[in-house]
């Protein structure tokens, strides 16, 4: 597998609203290969000590902090052509998933958008379904979330945690070529920014739910350097909820003195 170095196409510090980035290909993934599923399975057990993460109460130090807790389902991922959800979404468990375009039955770790209907699917939907192949693979490793891109055609990814992290608009959306791979989530990013937003009051921590998303389209691009505005005018992309760090917000909120939880 390769691994992505940031090549941004322009000055990344510069970068507009809806500004982007290709990753091109050359070093190896840290810490996995494609075919390493014992690596997978040492890594699944490592995510279990992302339990050691914590945030001291919001409101009063002296009572107990508030713990991440690893949920049995890492990701939740949700389906859609243009702006229209398709399909029921899929639990993620393992720790990885390949998120493809073929027809066989979704197992635990993967997601077959072939079998897939949509009695309102567009022309144009339909031709870059055909064009999904091998899709996307996505690990979860030691807190840590990558893509990798599987398909022949290019996929397009939008990270807030990624692009924070490389100090990019939060907005900035990254074109991943095929072979190539990205690092699109970091517990530990999100665990500083955390501690040092809850501070700032529950206004701030809820923004925080933004970053717990990642929204990647296939083929198709989106933003200010192409003709798509917004990831709903691609004709198909999938939504990926982070749903421990999401979790954890929806712990913290409550004791916040805000509205309600996250979730509800």
């Amino acid at each position: 597998m390769s691994s992505g170095f940031i090549n941004p196409s322009g000055n990344s510090s510069g970068l507009n609203q809806t500004g982007s980035s290709t990753i091109n290909s050359d070093n190896q993934m840290e810490g996995v290969t494609s075919s390493d599923e014992n690596s997978m399975l040492y890594q699944n057990q490592n995510n279990q000590q992302l339990n050691r993460y914590s945030i001291e109460h919001p409101q009063d130090n002296r009572l107990p902090s508030i713990d991440y807790v690893e949920p049995a389902f890492w990701c939740t991922i949700s389906y859609y052509e243009l702006n229209q959800h398709v399909g029921e979404s899929f639990h993620a468990s393992q720790p990885y998933v390949n998120v493809d375009g073929f027809v066989d039955p979704s197992s635990p770790s993967r997601f077959c958008l072939g079998v897939l209907t949509n009695i309102n699917r567009t022309y144009e939907s339909e031709q870059c379904r055909k064009l999904i192949g091998r899709g996307v693979r996505l690990y979860y490793i030691g807190g840590e979330v990558y893509a990798e891109c599987l398909s022949d055609s290019p996929i397009f990814v939008q990270s807030p945690n990624c692009n924070t992290m490389n100090g990019w608009h939060p907005a900035t959306v990254c074109k991943l070529p095929p072979g190539c791979n990205l690092k699109i989530f970091s517990h530990h990013e999100f665990a500083n920014i955390l501690a040092r937003t809850v501070p700032e009051g529950y206004n701030a921590v809820f923004q925080l739910t933004k970053m717990c998303s990642i929204r990647i389209s296939f083929v198709k691009g989106w933003g200010n350097d192409y003709r798509r505005q917004a990831i709903t005018s691609t004709p198909c992309w999938i939504e990926v909820r982070l749903n421990g760090p999401f979790q954890w917000l929806d712990r913290i909120w409550p004791q916040m003195n805000g509205p309600g939880s996250l979730s509800s």
